[in-house]
């Protein structure tokens, strides 16, 4: 990967997020506020003016400045989640032109502890950790097989999404959909949701 495609990723990402965002809002009405497609939409489009105005040059520094601008545009609990776990990706890459898919999974692990150390959650809870935990593993795993990035992306846009499904079933432990107890048991989780979308949209640029 480098610069380029990065930003390719960030910019299909945002528009992944454009077409999905009522869904995504109407997935956390259900059990949230409400406002997490818009505030990702918003916050993605954001991401995506900031790349083109002064574009970087580096996969590192394409990341570190998505999350940035993520955590300065993005109210609720999504801005800071998603813009630390691109930020914590972005500073554990090499500053190279280009990065390999051995430093992703280094650098996705490092998002996911970002995240982790944020949050609080863990798997089972029903947050987007539930996505971006089987994603990554997934990611890690085709990876170690040999695979190139356009095959291990394609392993983590597809567990991302069954991830996100399992959600489902579950009892929200952490964030707003807590508060509802057994009633947030048959909704999908909306971060779960959102992450799939920037999975697949690795998948698709790759």
């Amino acid at each position: 990967m480098d610069a380029t495609l990065a930003r390719d990723w960030m910019r299909a990402a945002a528009t992944a997020i454009a077409a999905d965002t009522d869904r995504l809002t109407r997935l956390d009405a259900a059990i949230g506020d409400g406002d997490h497609g818009v505030n990702l939409h918003r916050g993605f489009t954001a991401v995506v003016a900031a790349l083109e105005k002064s574009p970087p040059e580096t996969v590192s520094e394409v990341l570190v400045k998505a999350g940035t601008t993520l955590i300065s545009r993005v109210g609720g609990a999504s801005g800071p989640l998603y813009g630390s776990a691109l930020r914590a990706a972005g500073k554990a890459l090499p500053a190279t032109a280009e990065v390999q898919p051995s430093d992703l999974v280094a650098a996705l692990h490092a998002g996911l502890e970002a995240v982790r150390r944020l949050g609080g959650a863990a798997p089972g809870d029903k947050t987007l950790i539930d996505a971006y935990g089987p994603a990554l593993d997934a990611f890690e795993k085709a990876v170690a097989g040999g695979a190139g990035l356009a095959e291990a992306a394609g392993a983590a846009a597809s567990a991302a999404e069954a991830g996100a499904e399992a959600t489902v079933p579950l009892q929200a432990r952490k964030g707003r959909a807590s508060y509802l107890g057994k009633r947030s048991i048959g909704h999908q989780d909306p971060g779960a949701a959102s992450t799939s979308l920037i999975f697949q949209a690795l998948a698709e640029v790759a």
